[in-house]
């Protein structure tokens, strides 16, 4: 999402689509390469949908808020890649112009979206360890079902709006497809969409950890008095610790994507609105993450592993298939 205004009064005669520049063999295999990066998004973050949505024991707190961050990557595997990739590679917008107002929109809501959900798992994973007991008690799947539905419809309007009174759903330049922000929306966007969900990111996460080092520590102590019941608290203690570790790397690796681009956007590196190998590098990176995501899972998740394991022999359609026990390996 840029945070500097654009000016198109420029007119529209310097956009123009240049002449292939490539041979016809490389231009294919750019193309079945974008196809390729488009369709592990979207196999990933359906495989992670369809998991959690399908097995109860995976209907969880924690799991529904990773269930709206899959289906936010799943809108730029489906949407946002194909199209932005294919403006890489022709150098020029082919869609047309409503199809560019989508585009712009779609990006606009999944990067809103992706931000605060992982602010969202943050507060999530900040509340279980430093108030378990209140958090087993007032948060469930239903109330975090409820704040992503309030996070996903205040994405829409506050999006929305922000495109709209800065005139973006009005025709664009052939062949080009920008958007346009002003200072003052800019600035509102920068911290509702960056500065406030990453800070509270940051320190929530950074608490995370210093609890998850003293819990360590206590048990460690409780161990020297009661060998017995400090191994049942290790075992509910590593469990909580494990999942914060879990998405502290989904955390980490989203940062990682994510700094870039609003670095990038912070020192004007993005004045110049045409494709730049700075622009191509940040963006590619940005859009990315959607995919590296479901390999996080993959990666730390054994529950993923052994859904992912059910959904690909089909074992998926037995009856019953939603009550199976997927947990198991992570116990």
């Amino acid at each position: 999402m840029n945070l500097t205004a654009m000016n198109q009064t420029d007119g529209c005669q310097k956009y123009f689509c240049p002449e292939r520049s490539v041979s016809l063999s490389v231009y294919v295999i750019l193309y079945v390469a974008a196809a390729a990066v488009a369709l592990l998004t979207v196999c990933g973050n359906l495989l992670v949908i369809i998991s959690v949505s399908h097995f109860k024991q995976l209907h969880t707190p924690a799991n529904i808020l990773i269930l709206s961050l899959a289906v936010s990557d799943l809108l730029v595997g489906v949407f946002v890649m194909p199209l932005h990739l294919s403006w890489l590679i022709e150098s020029c917008w082919i869609s047309g112009p409503v199809m560019c107002s989508v585009f712009n929109f779609v990006t606009f809501q999944a990067t809103s979206v992706s931000v605060h959900t992982v602010a969202l798992i943050a507060v999530d994973r900040f509340l279980a360890l430093r108030s378990p007991f209140v958090y087993s008690e007032k948060i469930s799947p239903t109330v975090n079902s409820i704040a992503t539905l309030f996070n996903w419809l205040f994405s829409l309007l506050y999006n929305f709006t922000l495109l709209f009174i800065n005139g973006n759903f009005t025709a664009m330049c052939p062949g080009v497809c920008l958007y346009v922000i002003d200072g003052v929306s800019s600035l509102i966007d920068l911290l509702v969409v960056f500065l406030m969900p990453c800070s509270l990111i940051i320190i929530l996460y950074t608490h995370v950890f210093v609890i998850a080092r003293k819990h360590v520590t206590a048990i460690r102590a409780l161990h020297v008095h009661n060998k017995r019941e400090s191994s049942k608290n290790r075992v509910s203690d590593k469990s909580e610790r494990k999942a914060a570790l879990a998405l502290g790397i989904l955390v980490f690796v989203f940062l990682l994507c994510l700094l870039p681009y609003y670095i990038c956007s912070l020192t004007n590196f993005l004045r110049d609105y045409s494709f730049s190998n700075v622009i191509n590098t940040v963006l590619i990176l940005f859009y990315l993450n959607s995919s590296i995501n479901p390999l996080i899972y993959a990666i730390v998740y054994p529950w993923f592993k052994k859904s992912l394991k059910v959904i690909v022999t089909l074992k998926v359609f037995n009856t019953d298939s939603s009550l199976m026990n997927v947990l198991s390996l992570s116990s």
